[in-house]
């Protein structure tokens, strides 16, 4: 085992979107800047993103995208470092990229081009990265105001244990959600050694799982997808909704679960765009003989409607519209429109996109992401209490907070 000591001006704990964006703008001042990643390579959320496309960022970034227990914090880092700055870094690399739904942006080839940019700007600006390194034994010298990091690499060959030095220390560990790709806690670990509080922690970004009577409808339409608008909490979003084998999954699932906590209804609009009601209504005035079930798979998908008839109108479906009153029509309408579900649990952080909560901002500077009252210390990323919606929101939000600490570190 050998043993070896180096002084940078800056470490980042974590090769991800935000800790590699933070070490190129530190590098980029001239700072010398050593990154420390866990994994055996860089990037891996971004790598599996999208598809594999990565949807890097999105045109249209507010605060309103964001949740945070501090609605003001995310402004400042957002405002500093916007999707067109991004932008503009990806077509000088001439990576192609689409614009889709919800001005979402997304690689045309692979989420590798991203990676690849990171790492030919580290290359750029001379930031040395390595793998396989779990750091430990974090301590600051108060005297000298410098961090000490020890370190264990892991190979075939030797576990061979190094000594770094840094005036900074950039926290860009990310969080608990999906740990085959490098998600833990010890971004956390490593917030309460330096007195700073982490708010409560829970999966979002996720799918909902059923255990009651949905999970046979569910295992049944796996794979059926249809555009809903969802809400709970106030909150509601107009997406497509996804059916698994284990329950509810799709955009519209994964950006309500964020605001989902255990024991809460989902209220799902099956019609979005229609009056169920009126839609009914007008459907007994013009074809009278017409069955539900065949008229509104006009609506949805075959499959959706023959579980919602044994859901929702099993003693009506064989009657002909003519034969409904006006009551049966508005029990069915309100369901359709309103079609309450309560979720027994999440996938959790196996499957989730993002960890909910993190280290408490209110601790830290929106201007350049330092801990208030401990000098040289940064966190930034999905590691903070800052948690974007879906569609290029979190990755706009590691390049900003690693920008803003860049800047400063």
């Amino acid at each position: 085992m050998s043993q070896s000591v180096n002084s940078y001006d800056v470490i980042v704990l974590g090769a991800g979107a935000a800790g590699l964006f933070c070490a190129i703008t530190a590098a980029k001042r001239n700072k010398k800047v050593l990154v420390i990643e866990k994994s055996n390579k860089v990037g891996k959320k971004i790598l599996m993103s999208g598809g594999g496309k990565c949807n890097f960022t999105n045109h249209f970034v507010k605060p309103d995208n964001f949740i945070s227990k501090n609605e003001h914090f995310c402004k400042s880092a957002l405002s500093s470092y916007t999707p067109q700055d991004f932008i503009e870094l990806v077509d000088s690399y001439d990576v192609e990229h689409d614009t889709k739904k919800r001005n979402q942006l997304f690689c045309v080839n692979s989420a590798k081009d991203i990676v690849q940019i990171l790492l030919n700007e580290c290359d750029l600006y001379n930031v040395d990265i390595i793998k396989n390194t779990n750091a430990s034994n974090i301590l600051f010298n108060k005297k000298e105001s410098i961090y000490s990091v020890s370190t264990i690499h892991d190979n075939a060959d030797d576990r061979a244990s190094a000594k770094y030095q840094s005036s900074s220390l950039v926290v860009a560990t990310g969080a608990l959600s999906i740990p085959t790709l490098g998600g833990s806690g010890f971004g956390y670990d490593l917030a309460k050694q330096f007195n700073l509080s982490v708010t409560s922690l829970r999966a979002g970004l996720v799918p909902f799982i059923f255990t009651d009577y949905m999970s046979g409808v569910c295992e049944r339409l796996s794979g059926v997808s249809h555009g809903i608008r969802i809400s709970c909490n106030t909150q509601t979003f107009e997406e497509d909704i996804l059916f698994t084998h284990r329950g509810l999954s799709g955009p519209a699932v994964l950006q309500i679960s964020s605001y989902w906590k255990e024991g809460d209804d989902i209220a799902i609009n099956l019609l979005p765009s229609n009056d169920a009601y009126l839609l009914i209504t007008e459907a007994k005035l013009e074809s009278p003989k017409l069955l539900l079930r065949t008229f509104l798979n006009t609506y949805m998908s075959k499959a959706l409607v023959i579980e919602l008839e044994s859901l929702l109108w099993d003693s009506l479906s064989d009657k002909p519209l003519a034969e409904w009153s006006k009551l049966d029509i508005s029990s069915v309408a309100s369901d359709l429109n309103n079609w309450k579900l309560k979720p027994s649990s999440t996938e959790g952080y196996r499957t989730a996109e993002v960890t909910l909560g993190g280290v408490d901002v209110h601790q830290i500077s929106s201007k350049t992401m330092e801990v208030a009252n401990q000098p040289g210390l940064f966190f930034i990323g999905e590691v903070l209490d800052v948690t974007g919606h879906l569609g290029g929101f979190n990755f706009q939000w590691a390049w900003a907070s690693g920008y803003s600490a860049g800047l400063n570190a």
